[in-house]
C-alpha cells in the first residue's frame, strides 16, 4: 500500500495523472460552503460553551471522591443558589469541578464546606478560585485583538513575499474557512473554551499559512515562465502545483496528526477536561480542515483572483485558440515578444538582406 501511494505520488509530480482540483474547484466550493452552513447551525443550537476565563465566576475542584457522580454537587449549588445552573466536569479519575456564577467569601466558604461534606472529603480537599468580570472581559478584548493584529502582519507578509496581494487574499480565504471550520466543530462537539482553545486556535493558522505556502510556492515555480509557452495556462499551471504538492501536504498532515491525536485521547479519556484537551482538539479539526483548504481551495481562489488579470486573460486567450488551431504556436510566441524585441528584429532581417544583396552585386 505504501509503494503504491508513493507511485501515486510520483505519477502527480510527473503529470502522469493529474486530480481534478483547479478544474473541478466549484464542487469544492460548494463542499465547504454546506460544511460550514451545517456547523454553523448546529452551533448556534448548541450554544457556546465559554469556560470561566471569558464569563467569571467561582470555582470549585473536589479532589480525591471515590464516586464522581455530579448529582450531589449539583443539589448542594442549587440550596445555596437555586436559581443558578452549575456547570460541573470530571478532572481525571477521581476530582470533580465545579463552576457557579459571582459568590462573595461568606459563600464561597459555606459551598466548599456542604460540597466536602456530599462527597465525603476533608474540607482541604475542596480548593477554591475566583475570576472576576473585568479580567475575563480583558482576557477577551486581548484574545480579539491578537487575532486581528496577527491575520493583517500574516496578511502583510505574504503580499510582500508573493508581490502579489491576490496570492495573499487566497491564502487569507483558505485560513478564514480553517478558522470556521474549526470554531464549528469546537462548539458542536461542545468543548469548553478556555485560553488553551485560543492558542490552538492560533496554531491552527500557522499550519494552515505553511501548507498553503508551500503550494503557492510551486505554483510560482511553475508560472515563472507563463507567457514564454502556449502549451498550458495558468490555471493549468496551478492545477500541476496542486497535483505535485498533494502527496506531500498529505504525509506532513498525517505525521503531524498522530501525536495531536495521542493527546487529544489522553486529554479527554485518561484526565478528562483540561489544557490538553482543549488546546489538542483545536488543532486536530485545525490540521484537517488546513490541509484541505491548502490543497482543494488556495488554488481555486488564486485562479479565480488572477484569472481576469490582463497577462493572464491574454495568454489564456492565445493558448485556447492555438489548441483550437486557429494560432500557431510560432506566431503565439512571437506575440509574446516587446516591441522593441520585434522591431530590432525586423532591423536585423532587413539589413541582412540588404548585406547579402550587396555581396551579390560585388561578386558579379
Amino acid at each position: 500500500m505504501t509503494a503504491s501511494f508513493a507511485r501515486f505520488g510520483n505519477d502527480l509530480h510527473a503529470g502522469r495523472r493529474i486530480v481534478p482540483i483547479v478544474t473541478r474547484r466549484r464542487v469544492w466550493y460548494l463542499f465547504s460552503l454546506a460544511l460550514v452552513v451545517l456547523l454553523a447551525v448546529g452551533s448556534v443550537l448548541r450554544g457556546p460553551n465559554l469556560g470561566i476565563e471569558f464569563t467569571g465566576g467561582s470555582e470549585f475542584q473536589i479532589a480525591g471522591v471515590s464516586d464522581t457522580e455530579q448529582t450531589s454537587a449539583r443539589d448542594v449549588v442549587r440550596d445555596h443558589l437555586p436559581g443558578n445552573e452549575p456547570k460541573i466536569t470530571v478532572l481525571g479519575g477521581s476530582t470533580l469541578r465545579v463552576q457557579t456564577e459571582e459568590l462573595d467569601s461568606d459563600e464561597t466558604a459555606a459551598l466548599a464546606s456542604d460540597l466536602a461534606g456530599a462527597y465525603d472529603v476533608s474540607s482541604d480537599a475542596v480548593s477554591t478560585s475566583y475570576i472576576g468580570p473585568v479580567w475575563s472581559g480583558d482576557v477577551t478584548q486581548k484574545m480579539l485583538r491578537g487575532v486581528i493584529v496577527f491575520l493583517a502582519l500574516v496578511a502583510g507578509m505574504m503580499a510582500l513575499y508573493f508581490r502579489n496581494l491576490k496570492a495573499s487574499l487566497a491564502a487569507m480565504s483558505a485560513l478564514i474557512h480553517d478558522m470556521l471550520v474549526t470554531v464549528g466543530v469546537y462548539l458542536v462537539v461542545g468543548f469548553e473554551i478556555t485560553p488553551g482553545t485560543v492558542i490552538g486556535f492560533l496554531t491552527v493558522m500557522g499550519y494552515s499559512l505553511y501548507d498553503t505556502i508551500v503550494v503557492f510556492d510551486k505554483v510560482r515555480e511553475n508560472t515563472a515562465g507563463l507567457r514564454r509557452q502556449t502549451r498550458t495556462t495558468f490555471a493549468d499551471e496551478v492545477e500541476r502545483a496542486a497535483n505535485q504538492t498533494l502527496v506531500r501536504s498529505i504525509n506532513t498532515s498525517v505525521v503531524a496528526l498522530l501525536p495531536v491525536g495521542s493527546i487529544l485521547a489522553i486529554g479527554a479519556f485518561l484526565l478528562g477536561a483540561g489544557t490538553l484537551k482543549d488546546i489538542s482538539l483545536a488543532l486536530f479539526i485545525g490540521i484537517i480542515a488546513g490541509t484541505y483548504s491548502s490543497i482543494f481551495l488556495a488554488p481555486g481562489f488564486l485562479v479565480d483572483l488572477r484569472r481576469r488579470e490582463s497577462e493572464i486573460a491574454a495568454h489564456t486567450d492565445r493558448v485556447l485558440r492555438a489548441r483550437r488551431g486557429e494560432e500557431s504556436p510560432e506566431s503565439a510566441e512571437d506575440a509574446e515578444q516587446p516591441a522593441d524585441e520585434g522591431a530590432a528584429g525586423t532591423d536585423a532581417h532587413t539589413a541582412g538582406g540588404r548585406r547579402r544583396r550587396t555581396i551579390h552585386r560585388g561578386s558579379r
